[in-house]
């Protein structure tokens, strides 16, 4: 385990994950806020000067490169920070070049289902994904950023009519204030995403956009809240 002033200072003030890592909502690191899967980058908050940082005796405040996500890395995975040689740059996707790998995502999600899995909250990394997790992870596998969060997710994407769904389209469903459930559109009004059991299934599976369906179905059909469509990938300021 490195402390913080044994880090590596990298010329790009980014560091690389060597391995999958879990981060925090707060110092105490009980509470998983997401996770970042190996090869991803992420910098220190606030600078290299240790009085700038945010830290505590068990944790350090970074921010993942690719969403601007910020949470709680724990000192003890400090050893699977490299420094990274170049600094991330966010590639650019036309729709057009998005619509080509749908097939790709789609495949992405329905091989995840596959899996034995569950409803992880803040899952972003195989096999337990939380509702967004599953659609980032998609998306990313693909080379193609979403934001991070449901609600993220929807302000992001271009939103259109239910009526206008097309396989890959994002659909959304909100139970509080704002929307905080997402879906993955595969067409002939079916859907896939991951759902916690208080709701659906406590994992990956694929539901019908109708209130005629079966259960779980008929509960998330209650909350539509809209649609979206992916027409780029996610360049956090």
């Amino acid at each position: 385990m490195l402390t913080l002033e044994e880090l590596p200072n990298p010329p790009t003030q980014e560091y690389s994950l060597q391995t999958n890592l879990n981060l925090y909502e707060s110092p105490n690191c009980k509470n998983l806020v997401t996770q970042a899967a190996t090869g991803r980058q992420l910098r220190l908050l606030s600078g290299r000067d240790p009085a700038g940082i945010r830290f505590a005796a068990r944790a350090i405040e970074v921010c993942l490169c690719e969403d601007g996500y910020s949470g709680w890395l724990p000192h003890s995975s400090t050893s699977a920070l490299q420094p990274a040689t170049t600094a991330y740059q966010p590639q650019k996707y036309s729709r057009a070049e998005i619509e080509q790998k749908i097939p790709q995502i789609i495949a992405f999600t329905r091989a995840a289902m596959q899996c034995p899995n569950y409803y992880l909250w803040g899952g972003t990394v195989a096999p337990n994904y939380d509702c967004s997790g599953l659609m980032q992870a998609a998306f990313a596998a693909s080379g193609i950023w979403l934001p991070r969060d449901s609600y993220q997710q929807a302000a992001f994407t271009q939103s259109i009519e239910i009526e206008e769904l097309r396989p890959g389209d994002l659909i959304f469903f909100q139970q509080t204030a704002r929307v905080s459930h997402v879906a993955l559109y595969l067409g002939e009004g079916q859907y896939i995403h991951s759902s916690g059991k208080d709701i659906g299934r406590n994992g990956i599976g694929i539901d019908e956009l109708s209130e005629d369906s079966n259960e779980v179905s008929r509960a998330y059909y209650q909350q539509l809240w809209g649609a979206g469509r992916v027409m780029t990938s996610y360049q956090p300021h």
